[in-house]
């Protein structure tokens, strides 16, 4: 879409200029940020007051924190090691607290001298570092520091206000450097161009952006901090909304032949074959969708169900659907293994219908195929021809669909499974092989709440299926903390050996593969104090798997699956396991989505406080699919108090998607929620909070609406144009490209 010039963006200046080379650069590396702009928007995390603590108590595992307390206590350790035989190593231990809690720093070796003579009990400073867990408590290993003394003249320059601004930090950089930097671009602000409309900002009284952005940064009250967010979330929410609205208006002036099925076709033969009646919400969601693929412009809809709501079903029916009407369909899973799974399980449901131009098949008949990246070439070609001549209605597939080479007759249907794990680009490669682009559905299994379908998902359409269909059995989670009580764990492969007695089969999941480490050689040899302080590394399939096999399961049939597997290797696993043939299967997440086996009914997730909550709820959902009752085990050896074992608890409290995805979003990060890896790195959304700004994101998406049906183009506005342009640049792989 050709547009109107955007206005040339003045913080476009690269922070060398202003900076230096040498802080720009530590920038740049450790923070992703390059521009005067950058900078400016890399706002605090939080204030403190001078004369109020921080909360010690709620400090979060692994990340880099800064800090405001008083030094309560320090004492100077002597010991022996191997670099000090008699006794001369030194080991400096200060505990600060905030009236919440306590928390220890602790510095080694040379790095004590200094630290010992500025830490004196009753100093206020602030402190950087990574929070890790020491003997069980949380502690800092040689933390930056910065003295707060109000005599000095530094301090009282670049801390006027009351307020202390805390900066989103790394070891390299820490908060009060951030603080030094944005004090020199501060000027700068003056010149941001403001992307709001001038009526939609005074009409909701918001503050104009060079304010907003001086406020953040140096604000005197706390009603400066309020006026300023007010602004800067509004920025977010309008700018991604006007992005998402402007896709959405292209994709209604696309055109897409309708797809009506056949009054008495293949969709009326396969209902009839069901051994069972479809939920309420099923027959409602799959009244959305015909609607759509009824209409001559492409269907772009987003099918949220709950793991094992049936939502594999819908799209099927969906599919039968435009293949009555003479057109295909293509299902594109993110795993060869899932591919495979969804191939058979498509076969199984729709049995003689699938078997189009084959002896015993019936006449209203279509072929599914199946089309990976390792498949033989005689299969591939046949697969090929298939799909090209219209013989195959359905076809079942990885990225290989997407290839130059793979021709349709006519695609008139693509349903995306875990949407999460493709991008733009394949979306768009599937759209054209089309003769007019072809149907959308795209299908998650992680609940999502109404606010991050609206940013994330904002140019689809959703339905939800939130009930589980008849037949799905309760899963009773539990916490096994390992460290606490080990004799707990014991019990937890018992119960593995109770199920597997009983006839059924379990799952055991670990966060990596195990041989990585191994090849680097990476964690042999003997480690430093500073090492032992840090948390040892996951729990490996390799290592468990063989610990299992010789301990307290042994005598069982234990395999592995993980993603280095070659992709034949990976499917004869899960078709023994399928088949019932393996009693136990140590894997890592690759079983998380569509792994479909009833009689497994037990899973223990070791480490579990590694994977995410939505991650956990995916796991858990591969057991309790037949008529035998669930079990999942989450082991974990993190402290009770800590924020991960609330997690957990979360978790196991609760089988409801949606209530966890809630919890999960309250505990993230902003920049996280949308799905991408934090890496301390940028994310488009700096102050929006997608659970609590619900408001705000709503009136934004009208607002948004309003503007983009009136003009399109956004002729009349250059500074909307600009902040467009960043978004997209930026995100493009992040955002939009969920759709």
């Amino acid at each position: 879409m050709d547009l109107v010039p955007a206005l040339e963006e003045p913080l476009e200046q690269p922070l060398k200029s202003v900076l230096g080379p040498a802080t720009a650069k530590v920038m740049a590396e450790h923070l992703g940020l390059h521009t005067v702009g950058d900078l400016l928007h890399h706002y605090p995390r939080r204030y403190e007051e001078r004369g109020q603590l921080t909360h010690l108590a709620d400090l979060p595992m692994d990340e880099h924190v800064t800090v405001v307390a008083q030094v309560a206590d320090a004492r100077l350790h002597s010991f022996a090691s191997a670099k000090a035989p008699r006794g001369k190593g030194q080991r400096l231990e200060v505990t600060i607290t905030d009236g919440s809690g306590r928390l220890q720093l602790v510095f080694f070796g040379s790095g004590v001298h200094k630290p010992h003579k500025d830490l004196l009990p009753g100093t206020r400073a602030m402190f950087a570092g990574k929070v890790s867990v020491f003997n069980r408590r949380l502690q800092l290993a040689h933390p930056a520091y910065e003295l707060l003394r109000a005599d000095t003249e530094e301090s009282v320059e670049t801390w006027a206000g009351a307020l202390i601004p805390l900066y989103p930090a790394t070891a390299k950089l820490e908060s009060w450097k951030i603080g030094k930097a944005i004090q020199t671009v501060l000027p700068h602000a003056q010149e941001a161009i403001d992307p709001l409309p001038d009526s939609l900002r005074e009409g909701r009284n918001l503050v104009p952006l060079p304010e907003a952005l001086l406020k953040i940064h140096r604000p005197h009250t706390k009603a400066d901090i309020a006026d300023a967010r007010a602004r800067l979330k509004w920025d977010e929410a309008f700018v991604l909304q006007v992005a998402l609205a402007r896709r959405r208006h292209a994709d209604a002036q696309l055109p897409a032949v309708p797809r009506v099925p056949a009054a008495d076709g293949l969709l009326t033969a396969f209902d009839a074959r069901l051994p069972f009646t479809l939920t309420e919400g099923q027959r409602k969601v799959s009244g959305e969708i015909f609607d759509d693929l009824a209409t001559d412009h492409p269907m772009h809809r987003l099918l949220q169900g709950e793991v094992g709501s049936g939502k594999t079903l819908v799209a099927l029916r969906a599919m039968l659907a435009v293949v009555d009407a003479g057109g295909q369909a293509a299902l594109l899973a993110p795993t060869e293994v899932l591919a495979q799974q969804h191939h058979r399980s498509v076969v199984e449901m729709m049995g003689e219908l699938a078997e189009g131009g084959m002896l015993g098949g019936s006449e209203r008949a279509t072929k599914v195929v199946v089309l990976t990246g390792s498949m033989g070439t005689a299969a591939r070609r046949q697969a090929l021809l298939d799909l090209v001549t219209g013989e195959a209605g359905i076809v079942i597939g990885t990225h290989a669909l997407i290839e130059d080479k793979v021709k349709f007759h006519d695609l008139g249907l693509v349903v995306v499974d875990e949407q999460h794990r493709f991008g733009v680009e394949q979306r768009d490669a599937l759209r054209s092989k089309g003769k007019q682009p072809p149907h959308l559905l795209v299908m998650t299994a992680t609940p999502i709440p109404r606010t991050v379908a609206m940013t994330v998902f904002g140019d689809l359409e959703t339905s939800v299926l939130d009930q589980l269909p008849a037949g799905r059995s309760p899963i009773a989670s539990h916490v096994v903390p390992a460290a606490d009580k080990p004799h707990f764990l014991a019990r937890a492969w018992e119960r593995v050996r109770e199920e597997v007695d009983n006839g059924h089969q379990a799952y055991v999941v670990c966060p990596r593969i195990g041989d990585e480490e191994d090849k680097k050689g990476g964690r042999a040899g003997k480690k430093s104090p500073e090492d032992e302080a840090e948390k040892r590394p996951p729990l490996a399939v390799l290592d468990i798997a063989g610990h299992l096999a010789q301990g307290p399961l042994r005598g069982l049939g234990v395999e592995v699956l993980h993603g280095r597997m070659p992709p034949d290797d990976k499917d004869a696993v899960m078709r023994r396991f399928a088949a019932g043939d393996t009693d136990v299967l140590v894997a890592t997440t690759v079983i998380e989505v569509g792994v479909n086996v009833p009689n497994a009914t037990a899973m223990v997730i070791m480490d579990a406080d590694r994977f995410g909550v939505s991650q956990l709820h995916q796991l858990r959902g591969r057991v309790g699919r037949g008529s035998a009752a669930g079990l999942c085990l989450l082991v974990s050896e993190m402290p009770e108090a800590s924020a991960a074992r609330q997690r957990l608890d979360a978790v196991a409290s609760t089988l409801d998607g949606f209530e966890l995805s809630r919890i999960d979003l309250e505990q993230r990060r902003e920049g996280d929620v949308l799905g991408q890896a934090q890496s301390g790195a940028r994310s488009s959304l700096r102050v929006l909070a997608v659970i609590e700004d619900e408001e705000v994101i709503a009136q934004a998406r009208e607002e948004a609406a309003r503007l983009v049906a009136a003009d399109p183009e956004l002729t009349s506005l250059p500074g909307l144009r600009t902040a467009l342009d960043a978004l997209l640049d930026e995100e493009r792989e992040q955002y939009l490209e969920k759709g």
